[in-house]
């Protein structure tokens, strides 16, 4: 039974100023949209919950002409009053962080914890924002000429792209827009269309901060298909495109964007792995490999795929894995106790049916799962696969909770089989071995963005930088610095004195 009734659920909704037909775009004001309309499913019944007209090319260019105004008034604000601007953002989403983690977990299928969580990650954002905004700086350089002074500034880039995914609807907007809005740039948010109304509900709440503050109208929304992040990625008006997705569309934004002499930030495809070795906590081991297995359905980037497990504990901790697996609460996310949603659609059911049927051709064993469970929704088990050596489908990332099984004789081949994949993104250790966790954490060690000792892959905090290597794209975001990729590196020098001396002791005299 759905813990929402239909009067609770349209209470929620009304909450978040979300009607039974929305618009999908916004330039300072919420406007009617020219595209197909496009229904939000609740991914645990089915249902719908409510509707969306997408933008069409020529609403696109609307939002993108009051982005190019945004910036230029935004841009001239001082950064300590635009933090102002990110710390109200933050406070209006502290006090609407209930029903929005509510409306995450009923369009995408995140438990509830989960949907309030990755809330807390935007309040976080704004937070560290915040403090950024005070903290832009430039270094003072010593010139080689007399009487001259050399510094570096930092000046906002211009209006930011930002495409997000289904699986973080709103936390991925926050890591790119809390920042950039700090550097003094604007922003055109494309969401995926499969999750249309937390973008409506957060751009509702940005539009609210920023009427209250008298700032300009920097939060643009453009929910739209394919065509309208084509056109951002080839718009000449964007500086910056951050893209978060598939690696076939990472390479596709890339492209378009590298062709202009643009910026790309990409966070693309994850293929995760954990080393469990012969020394390990194998208690600790195991919590940390449900969660990054499991949670979210496996709909993470940073979910664990790929399981290396030392053959003197791998009988004793497949053991462990299947007694463990069975008890994990599968249901609405809404409830209480539930540990796994369903997959976002069918479609996602259905590669991840194929995936299975992949795996068995390449000599994989089903230990667990590997079905769809009957009723409405698109509810799955949880899935265990028993791999001899990794295989072409064990190198794929498929968005699902499919867990692949390996083994190891030495901490030398296990990292060279865990680095031995496209992707980069995060990566783990167990190990009470000091000598095995540095060498894992070494230049010669995991070749990904995020490695961890002793806890698992999934779960990364906003202190640090985000992001990976190879096909996950090489893109950041958070962390300490994240703040340069919104901004453009001017160098100044300026003479005080009378003399013209050139650098590298260069001579031109005229007369």
């Amino acid at each position: 039974m759905p813990t929402l009734t239909s009067s609770q659920a349209a209470s929620l909704l009304s909450d978040l100023g979300i009607e039974a037909e929305n618009p999908g775009a916004y330039d300072g004001a919420f406007f009617a949209t020219h595209g197909p309309r496009v229904e939000s499913i609740n991914p645990a019944t089915g249902e719908p919950i409510a509707a969306v007209s997408l933008a069409t090319l020529a609403d696109y260019e609307r939002v993108a002409q009051a982005s190019v105004e945004a910036f230029r008034a935004w841009r001239t604000w001082p950064a300590p009053q635009r933090g102002e601007v990110v710390r109200l953002l933050g406070e209006e989403l502290r006090k609407h962080k209930e029903p929005l983690g509510r409306l995450v977990s009923l369009e995408v299928g995140k438990i509830l914890s989960e949907g309030l969580g990755e809330v807390q990650e935007m309040i976080d954002m704004c937070d560290l924002a915040v403090g950024m905004s005070r903290q832009l700086y430039g270094l003072s350089l010593h010139s080689e000429r007399r009487e001259h002074r050399m510094y570096e500034q930092w000046h906002p880039l211009g209006p930011v792209g930002i495409i997000t995914a289904f699986n973080f609807p709103v936390a991925v907007w926050a890591w790119n827009s809390a920042v950039a809005a700090i550097c003094g740039d604007s922003m055109i948010w494309k969401p995926s269309p499969i999750t249309p109304l937390t973008a409506v509900a957060v751009s509702r709440i940005a539009q609210r901060v920023t009427e209250t503050a008298g700032a300009p109208p920097i939060f643009g929304l453009a929910i739209g298909d394919r065509d309208v992040g084509e056109a951002m990625a080839a718009d000449h008006r964007l500086p910056l495109i951050s893209a978060t997705g598939s690696v076939r569309m990472g390479r596709e934004v890339g492209k378009v964007v590298a062709g202009r002499l643009g910026r790309s930030l990409l966070e693309l495809g994850g293929n995760n792995g954990v080393l469990v070795t012969a020394d390990a906590d194998l208690d600790l081991a195991l919590r940390a490999v449900l969660f990054s297995a499991v949670g979210t359905a496996g709909q993470r980037c940073t979910t664990l795929r790929r399981l290396f497990l030392h053959k003197s504990i791998a009988a004793e901790f497949k053991r462990r894995l299947l007694a463990a697996y069975p008890s994990i609460p599968i249901g609405d996310p809404l409830a209480a106790g539930t540990l796994m949603g369903p997959l976002v659609n069918e479609t996602a059911v259905a590669n991840m049916m194929a995936a299975i049927e992949t795996a068995r051709a390449q000599g994989g064993k089903v230990l667990y799962g590997g079905r769809r469970l009957e009723g409405p929704g698109s509810f799955v088990e949880p899935t265990l696969i028993e791999m001899s050596a990794q295989m072409p489908i064990t190198c794929e990332e498929t968005f699902a909770p499919i867990l692949y099984l390996l083994e190891f004789d030495d901490l030398e081949g296990a990292i060279e089989q865990h680095n031995a994949v496209p992707q980069g993104l995060s990566s783990a250790i167990f190990t009470l071995n000091m000598r095995s966790a540095e060498r894992f954490l070494s230049a010669a060690g995991s070749d990904c963005g995020i490695a961890n000792v002793n806890i698992g892959t999934s779960g990364a905090e906003i202190g640090g930088a985000f992001g990976g290597e190879k096909e996950t794209g090489g893109g950041r975001e958070a962390g300490s610095d994240a703040w340069k990729a919104y901004m453009r590196r001017q160098t100044c020098t300026l003479n005080w004195g009378t003399a013209l001396p050139l650098a590298q002791g260069v001579e031109f005299k005229v007369g």
